[in-house]
């Protein structure tokens, strides 16, 4: 945004009070801290407790907070937290901060709670006391997360009955004191890492009025200020633009249309600055997000789309204005047509029922279409190509009576490739002629991304309630013949009529709506398999991938897993098993982008693709045949590969060709592959791991926790024993071919373990190996950042939990690194100068069979936080086992 504005969450867990900062807009002062409202508290049963989390699973990383809040914009510290980072992680941020907004008339006052005003301090939704006020946590990935939704799941409580003036400011028109709707907002939101739901979050609220009177004519609106720009940076806040896109036409043909109505901001030009040079790198602003509206109360509510400028000077403080009429009189907002102070004006801008034209189209004359003239002078085209913009998208109204519950949903949704051309804005926008780029600007990724939300939400053709009502559907007509029709014109006397009409002879029915039953499920990849060996109890015991140096000292990762629920498990959408097959990765960082397929095993099937006569066009609507399926079919010594789509297969009137799924990478007896490590062994007797335990226990592995049969292995040779590897193993499916959805398969960087392939703490204790450091000397100028042996991020493993945890990355000189390998996994680590003064002392501990539980990594930072200077050093090493005592030489 143009001015800096207030940050106002402190981070959870530790301090719970709110600093309230001081900004200043082109001369319009918003606060001031000399006002003496800061607020500095503890965890104490008084005090609200704020707490902060982020949606980071998927493709777009998004904070939010139990104040009705997204974004980290309104907070003193984000913390690291992504505001909202497309894609996840990356420098690329699509939002400064957004807020829930909820007006209503309770008697005769006109009230509004925001979670945040976004121009004035205003903060009206507050938590309870910890803990009842602290976020919870659930994910589908955890089986003891039975009420989990999704992959990762946040539900915050929060109300607006907070009146103490330390928390609340007084009306800003008004100057009265907060007067509250008395409402309950259970916030409940939920994320994905799949690729058709992985770039969006879905928000689900639940509005309890716990007052003693109605809530009548109440309206909800979701406040967005984008300031679109790269993190860190001072600029390219305020080139933004927006508007509001109702549909968008439809994947499935025939000239259908899907109706999205989503309210959309962008980079005007995809661009961090004017002086970033083309062609769009990866750090470009290419992408656009957006707001959907996917559950209301009721079908007939009023809709309003509005964006605006807010400025301390009232001739730049602009927002599109219908004229007053004798039955719509014009609202004035204290002289400014964009910022809507205070509860009446914010009421009012929510319910007027306003859909404002596109920001791009700003300098244009509307005036004949009811609207006010555009802004004068040059302003009008400052606003039109980009400027410093909010959005509000608001619904109404219904009405909420004592202990009522209101059920709201919303997604908040990004989409990629929304500019395509790097130069399109300087070569073909015009401010009066805007249409043009309007139209090279790309919804396709948006579009599509909302109709999946809104498919998650509500699954189209599914009857959750059983009531036999499956949603709204269309019929697609490929082929028809004449016909003639018979219409009954009377009954007495008998009396038809006849008229050509046409029988159709093929159609397709593509349901495109649910049944208005919420759903908040699709379809998912097969669980990953877990690479920690975990016991009955659920207790991580140890890691699975297991490092070694061989006899040519070259480094070794054996990575084993087990498949059992990965090719077991159903999906939840289409109730079928669809496991196709498992990848290992590897990488040298934990950023998404950065792995690599090592090596890979699915099961040998085919595609059959069928020529659809009428539409001139393959189509792929069964899920893939196994050869033993395929000799049902066809006979015996099949071969589908025969069958190419310039070769096809004529059988019974029909088309047909086939093609791999995946690469049918299928043979598991190469031990240099993918393989079983009991490749003899047969299916397991019964599947209940319990039952096996007391009947079948030669079926279990020798600590009696895997079932032998999907028990698996992969070695990765010939590594760096001084690099640290990230692998991965993940699972995947076939897709669903009747719905159009590709392969699924779970993210790498979601299950990986991080090991340096050097001797365990058993090897080296049994083989007597000491201690080693290096690299020994340690020289500045050894190049080490530039062949990968720094400025690599680094993670901590917290206690054996299943997640890893990655951390931010490390400043230059911070990411200097001096290593110490065969240790035992819990030891003192101390370096000394020659004359005995203590420079650093290292605690090592960490669980043992943990990655890197026999490593330690010294960043050259002594004790009293300052950089390590040239010389001779001395360590020593204290455990359990005895002492050892080294030396090592660093050259700065």
């Amino acid at each position: 945004m143009k001015v800096p504005r207030l940050a106002t969450y402190i981070f959870s867990i530790m301090i719970l009070a709110f600093l309230i900062g001081f900004n200043f807009a082109s001369g319009r002062a918003l606060y001031d801290a000399s006002e003496g409202n800061i607020i500095v508290g503890k965890i104490t049963a008084d005090n609200p407790y704020v707490d902060v989390v982020a949606h980071t699973v998927g493709k777009i990383g998004l904070s939010t907070n139990n104040q009705g809040q997204l974004g980290t914009g309104f907070m003193t510290s984000d913390e690291g937290l992504p505001s909202c980072q497309f894609p996840y992680p990356s420098q690329q941020e699509y939002l400064f901060a957004g807020a829930f907004w909820i007006g209503a008339v309770i008697g005769r006052d006109t009230l509004v709670s925001v979670g945040a005003d976004g121009w004035q301090f205003t903060r009206e939704m507050w938590p309870d006391p910890y803990p009842k006020g602290k976020i919870i946590e659930r994910s589908i990935s955890n089986a003891a997360d039975v009420d989990a939704i999704s992959e990762q799941d946040f539900i915050s409580v929060y109300t607006d009955t907070v009146t103490d003036p330390g928390y609340v400011t007084d009306d800003d028109v008004d100057g009265r004191p907060h007067m509250p709707l008395n409402i309950e907002v259970t916030q409940r939101s939920y994320s994905w890492s799949y690729s058709y739901a992985e770039d969006f979050v879905l928000f689900d609220y639940s509005i309890k009025n716990i007052g003693r009177k109605s809530l009548t004519g109440a309206y909800m609106g979701i406040y967005i200020d984008a300031d679109v720009k790269t993190k860190g940076s001072q600029e390219g806040f305020d080139d933004d633009i927006c508007g509001f896109k109702r549909a968008i036409p439809s994947d499935y043909g025939c000239g259908f249309i899907d109706t999205i109505n989503i309210a959309w901001i962008a980079d005007n030009d995809g661009r961090q600055s004017t002086d970033q040079p083309c062609p769009y790198s990866t750090t470009s602003l290419t992408a656009v997000t957006a707001t959907r509206v996917v559950r209301t109360p009721s079908d007939s509510l009023k809709y309003s789309f509005n964006w605006w400028i807010s400025n301390g000077d009232a001739s730049q403080d602009f927002g599109p204005r219908k004229a007053g009429t004798v039955d719509d009189p014009f609202r004035d907002f204290g002289g400014y047509l964009g910022t809507p102070e205070g509860d009446r004006n914010k009421y009012y801008i929510m319910r007027h029922g306003e859909f404002d034209y596109d920001q791009l189209f700003t300098a244009m004359d509307h005036t004949s279409e009811g609207w006010l003239p555009r802004p004068s002078g040059s302003y009008a085209v400052n606003f039109a190509d980009g400027y410093d913009t909010r959005y509000l998208l608001s619904f109404g109204p219904f009405n909420i009576d004592p202990g009522e519950v209101l059920p709201i949903s919303f997604a908040y949704v990004a989409g990629d490739d929304f500019h395509t051309d790097c130069d399109a804005f300087e070569n073909i926008f015009n401010a009066y002629e805007p249409q043009i780029y309007y139209d090279y600007l790309n919804f396709d990724d948006l579009g599509k991304n909302a109709m999946w939300a809104s498919w998650i939400y509500d699954n189209p053709g599914y009857d959750t309630d059983g009531d036999g009502y499956r949603g709204k559907y269309r019929i697609c007509v490929f082929d028809s013949i004449p016909s003639t029709c018979i219409d009954t014109v009377s009954l007495d006397p008998f009396e038809v009529d006849t008229f050509p009409c046409y029988e159709i002879t093929q159609a397709d029915t593509v349901y495109y709506e649910g049944d208005r039953v919420p759903d908040f499920r699709g379809a998912s990849p097969p669980s990953a398999p877990k690479l920690w060996v975990i016991d009955e109890n659920g207790d991580t015991l140890r890691s699975r991938v297991i490092p070694s140096i061989n006899e040519f000292n070259q480094g070794e990762l054996r990575i084993r897993w087990n498949g059992l629920k990965s090719e077991t498990e159903k999906d939840v959408f289409s109730n079928e098993i669809d496991f196709e097959g498992y990848r290992v990765y590897l990488s040298f960082s934990p950023s998404a982008a950065s792995y690599s397929v090592i090596s890979s095993y699915d099961i040998e099937d085919y595609n059959r693709y069928t020529w659809n006569r009428s539409r001139g066009i393959w189509e792929l609507k069964d899920t893939p045949f196994t050869i033993d399926s395929l000799e049902t079919l066809y006979g015996e010594g099949f071969d589908p590969l025969l069958y190419d789509v310039d070769n096809a297969l004529y059988w019974n009137d029909t088309a047909y060709y086939f093609s791999r799924q995946d690469w049918n990478q299928s043979d598991l007896s190469d031990p240099n592959g993918i393989h079983k490590i009991y490749p003899d062994e047969p299916p397991p007797t019964s599947l209940i791991i319990d039952t096996a335990r007391i009947y079948y226990p030669e079926e279990l592995t020798d600590d009696g926790l895997y079932f032998k049969y999907y028990e698996y292995e992969y070695t990765l040779r010939n590594l760096l024993p001084s690099q640290l590897h990230y692998v991965a193993v993940t699972a995947f499916d076939y897709g669903s071919p009747a719905s159009g959805l590709e392969s699924l398969e779970t993210p790498p960087h979601k299950n990986y373990v991080a090991e340096y392939p050097q001797n365990k703490i058993e090897d080296a204790t049994a083989e007597g190996l000491n201690v080693i450091v290096y690299p020994n000397p340690y020289r500045i100028d050894g190049e080490y950042p530039a062949n990968g042996f720094e400025g690599r991020d680094y993670i901590t493993y917290p206690s054996f939990s299943d997640s890893l945890v990655q951390q931010e990355g490390l400043p230059n000189d911070r990411t200097r690194s001096i290593h110490f390998i065969n240790l035992p996994h819990r030891c003192t680590i101390r370096i000394f100068t020659l004359d005995g003064d203590l420079v650093r002392e290292i605690d090592h501990n960490v669980p043992e069979g943990s990655p890197q539980s026999s490593h330690e990594r010294w960043d050259l930072i002594t004790r009293n936080t300052q950089a390590i200077v040239s010389g001779i050093y001395y360590y020593s090493v204290e455990s359990e086992f005895g002492n050892q005592i080294g030396k090592l030489v660093i050259i700065m």
